[in-house]
């Protein structure tokens, strides 16, 4: 497949697999994993706003999470769908800049929107009775807003960044969207005073809030291994587990491609693990919550049934 609109100033992203026979299967299937992410997160969002049982911070946070999940999955499919349908594989720096600004707010807010999510398990479990007091509703606003703000301000600050360098030699990002690390590598300036940058943000936005989770989740295990009831400690890992699992699917992919050292990257396992977190974390987060949880699926019950 040839490229076209290749003159100027656009980028050409090389994409996720070799144009051939099995790419038609591959993007099928990538399309199915984007439609599915994007039914089971919106769902999930319907879910949490029409049973009022759902309306607790929990489940609050989650609704946001969900829509993270749908605008960073949204960030992605639809323009890798254009470029294979119309066959062309060019993107604007505008549309660059858009990409790596909506990646790095999505995937910085998670991070910080799933210590939230921590701290909620932690009141709910070590301090049940003061709850309502120390997870209020403007607390829970409050985290919110400070996860997508904190996101935000790395995006713009990275992608603003990323798109000053002059770009004089290839431009083919070895990618399958625009990603800042991906795209330094094509500039023809110094970039090591913003790569060294770019590696602290990436620290800072991932272990900060990664060590709030694991303090959370420390002092859950200890209250948990006090709690003299069987039924008390299988009820609150049960409550645990789901969010444990979508942390250690988060955290696991994003960790792996951007805290590695440079001598040990390869752009083929960076690409597959990039679609892990940017395109199939997004449909499995939904499934996760609901399989495990006796709410969300009751709420399922009941919406079924007022509709049919």
């Amino acid at each position: 497949m040839e490229s076209r609109n290749t003159t100027g100033i656009y980028f050409i992203l090389l994409g996720l697999f070799n144009y051939s026979k099995l790419y038609q299967f591959l993007f099928s299937v990538v399309l199915m994993v984007f439609i599915t992410s994007l039914m089971g997160n919106a769902l999930m969002i319907v879910l949490i706003h029409v049973d009022s049982r759902l309306h607790t911070p929990m489940y609050f946070l989650l609704s946001q999470l969900s829509f993270m999940d749908m605008m960073l999955v949204s960030t992605i499919v639809p323009k890798m769908a254009a470029n294979y349908l119309m066959d062309v594989r060019s993107i604007s720096p505008t549309g660059c800049g858009a990409q790596i600004f909506l990646l790095l707010t999505l995937g910085g807010g998670e991070c910080f929107l799933l210590a939230a999510m921590s701290y909620d398990r932690y009141v709910a479990i070590c301090h049940p009775l003061r709850y309502s007091i120390l997870m209020n509703q403007r607390l829970c606003l409050l985290m919110t807003i400070g996860s997508w703000t904190l996101g935000g301000a790395d995006g713009l600050m990275q992608a603003g960044a990323t798109l000053s360098f002059p770009y004089c030699h290839s431009r083919e990002i070895n990618h399958f969207f625009c990603e800042a690390p991906s795209l330094v590598r094509l500039a023809c300036g110094d970039t090591r005073i913003f790569e060294l940058f770019m590696y602290i943000c990436c620290i800072l936005m991932l272990l900060i809030p990664l060590s709030l989770i694991l303090a959370s989740y420390s002092l859950i295990l200890a209250a948990v291994l006090r709690m003299q009831s069987v039924a008390a400690r299988k009820k609150a890992f049960t409550t645990c587990s789901s969010h444990l699992a979508v942390v250690g699917l988060f955290y696991g992919a994003i960790m792996f491609i951007y805290m590695r050292p440079k001598s040990s990257r390869s752009a083929g396992h960076d690409k597959v693990v990039s679609a892990f977190y940017t395109i199939l974390t997004p449909v499995l987060n939904p499934l996760i919550y609901s399989v495990r949880n006796k709410e969300v699926k009751g709420a399922l019950r009941r919406w079924l049934g007022k509709q049919f």
